[in-house]
């Protein structure tokens, strides 16, 4: 089986030329996807330049005490745009990515399994997202990861 990173490297390496000539750095929050997300920014080129760092965010407390959270729902848009701000904010980085939601199989907080949000901030603008994915968790996480990925790439300038 394919690392999960590999899978994403084309994505990565758009945005490591984006951040990279716009001398932008990048942080990431996530919740749902447990690392998968940090792990394929930092399977980047030349990661170590431009990739300020994670935050696993799982526990709500994390998500409130550490990064600022005061969304009344963790899995909702409100949580996903405080996500980005507040790792941004926590890891000196110009851009930040975050995702929240419900990976499955269960509802949790009243949201379908598959509901996902992920918001992206690029020097104070914060843009947010809602998907539905369709699989089990780890189908879920892997759709997360690649819209996040996506998210991330379309909010940077582009590259020269």
């Amino acid at each position: 089986m394919q690392d999960p990173a590999e899978q994403f490297a084309g994505i990565a390496a758009e945005i490591a030329r984006r951040v990279q000539a716009a001398q932008l750095t990048v942080a990431a929050a996530e919740s749902l996807t447990s690392g998968a997300l940090s792990n394929a920014l930092g399977a980047g080129p030349d990661a170590s330049d431009w990739f300020r760092g994670g935050v696993v965010a799982y526990a709500e407390d994390v998500k409130r005490e550490l990064l600022g959270v005061t969304a009344e729902s963790v899995t909702s848009a409100q949580c996903a745009r405080e996500l980005a701000t507040g790792v941004a904010r926590v890891l000196g980085a110009d851009a930040a990515v975050a995702v929240t939601g419900v990976g499955g199989p269960e509802p949790a907080d009243g949201v379908p399994p598959g509901t996902v949000f992920a918001a992206v901030t690029v020097r104070g603008a914060t843009h947010d997202e809602r998907f539905e994915f369709d699989g089990d968790p780890s189908e879920v996480v892997h759709q997360t990861v690649r819209a996040a990925l996506e998210l991330l790439r379309d909010a940077l300038p582009p590259s020269a």
